[in-house]
C-alpha cells in the first residue's frame, strides 16, 4: 500500500466515525441526554471539571480550553493527581465531566466516588454503557464503537476525534445558549491575532484633537488645510449640534478643482463651503464594532478611513492603516 492511500484509508475512516457519531442524533434517549447534559452545564454556579487518562486526557485539556473561553468556566484534574490531593478542587457546585472510551480506566475510579460521595452529578463520555464510569454517570453521553485508524485498531485515533467533536459541540450549543458575543469572547481572549480583530474600535480609533473636523461652513481653504493636517484623506463636517452633517475625501478635493478648472482660484478655494460639496452618505462605525468587521467592511467599500459616531456625533476616527499595524488582517 502506498503512502497516499494509506493517508487517504486514515482519513475516510475518521470521517466514518464522525459520520456515525452524528447518526446518535436518530436516537432519542441521546439527544435527550444532550439537552440533559446541556441544561446541567449551563446552571452550574462552579466549574465544569473534566477528567481523563492518557489520549482522553489530551482531548480534556483541549476541551476546557474551549468551555473555558466561550463562557463556561472550566479546569482539568489530572485523574493520577486527583488521587493524591486534588480532589480538592472539586466542590459540590461544580459539574464532573468524565471520559473514557473503554470506561474502564482504573485511575477515574477515586474521582467517581468522590462525585457519588458529595452528590457532583457526572457526565460521561464512553462507548460502554455497562462499563464502571456508564454506570457511574447521571447523565451518559455514549459513544459509538468506531474502528481506529491504526491497522491494529489500538491506538487512539477515531476514538478521541470523536470525544473531542462531541466536547466541542456541547461547548458551542452552551455559547448559543448563553448568547455569548463576540465581545465577550474578546474579554477571554484579547491576545494574539484572534484578539486583534475581536477588539472594539474605540480601543483602536483616533481621539479628540487628532480627529480631522471643521464645521460645515467652513471654507474649502479651511478643509484643504485639515485634510493636510491630520494625513487621513478624510474631514468631517459639523453641523451647529456637533453631529457630523456629511464627510469630504481627498478624492472628493480632486474631483471639485478639477470640475472648477474654468474658475478662478480664488472663488474655488474661497468662494465654497463644505456643506456645498460634502457627501451626505457615508460609512460610519459604531465604538463597540469589532475590528474584524471595520477592517472587512473598509475593504469592500475600498475606503481607507472613516469616522466612529455616537448618536451621529463623532467620537473617533478609524483608519485601515492602525487595524494593519494592530494585526487585525
Amino acid at each position: 500500500m502506498t503512502i497516499k492511500s494509506t493517508f487517504k484509508e486514515c482519513l475516510l475512516i475518521g470521517t466514518e466515525a464522525m459520520a456515525t457519531l452524528s447518526n446518535n442524533l436518530k436516537d432519542d434517549e441521546f439527544v435527550l441526554n444532550i439537552e440533559s447534559a446541556i441544561n446541567l452545564i449551563s446552571k452550574i454556579r462552579g466549574r465544569l471539571v473534566i477528567s481523563g487518562m492518557g489520549k482522553s486526557g489530551i482531548i480534556g485539556r483541549k476541551l476546557v480550553a474551549t468551555f473555558a473561553s466561550t463562557g463556561t468556566p472550566s479546569l482539568f484534574l489530572h485523574p493520577a493527581e486527583a488521587s493524591h490531593g486534588d480532589l480538592g478542587m472539586v466542590c459540590s457546585e461544580d459539574v464532573l465531566l468524565l471520559m473514557s472510551f473503554s470506561g474502564e480506566s482504573r485511575e477515574l475510579v477515586d474521582i467517581i466516588r468522590y462525585g457519588k460521595r458529595f452528590g457532583v452529578p457526572i457526565v460521561a463520555f464512553t462507548s460502554n454503557a455497562n462499563s464502571t464510569l456508564g454506570k457511574a454517570a447521571d447523565i451518559l453521553l455514549q459513544l459509538p464503537k468506531v474502528k481506529e485508524s491504526c491497522p491494529h485498531n489500538l491506538a487512539p485515533t477515531s476514538s478521541t476525534l470523536i470525544q473531542l467533536a462531541l466536547g466541542d459541540a456541547l461547548a458551542i450549543t452552551l455559547l448559543k445558549q448563553k448568547g455569548f458575543s463576540e465581545e465577550d469572547f474578546f474579554n477571554f481572549h484579547p491576545g494574539g491575532k484572534l484578539g486583534a480583530a475581536l477588539m472594539p474600535a474605540d480601543e483602536l480609533m483616533h481621539k479628540d484633537d487628532k480627529l480631522p473636523l471643521v464645521s460645515e461652513d467652513a471654507p474649502f481653504s479651511e478643509i484643504l488645510n485639515v485634510i493636510s493636517a491630520k494625513g487621513y484623506g478624510i474631514v468631517g463636517l459639523q453641523n451647529h449640534t456637533g453631529e457630523i452633517s456629511g464627510i469630504i475625501t481627498d478624492g472628493d478635493v480632486r474631483r471639485y478643482i478639477a470640475k472648477n478648472t474654468d474658475g478662478t482660484m480664488q472663488d474655488v478655494i474661497f468662494g465654497t463651503t463644505g456643506k456645498q460639496i460634502m457627501t451626505k452618505e457615508f460609512t460610519a462605525f459604531e465604538k463597540n464594532q469589532s475590528c474584524a468587521k471595520v477592517l472587512s467592511s473598509l475593504e469592500q467599500k475600498n475606503i481607507s478611513a472613516a469616522f466612529v459616531l455616537d448618536n451621529r456625533k463623532p467620537i473617533g476616527l478609524i483608519s485601515m492603516l492602525i487595524l494593519i499595524q494592530a494585526g487585525v488582517a
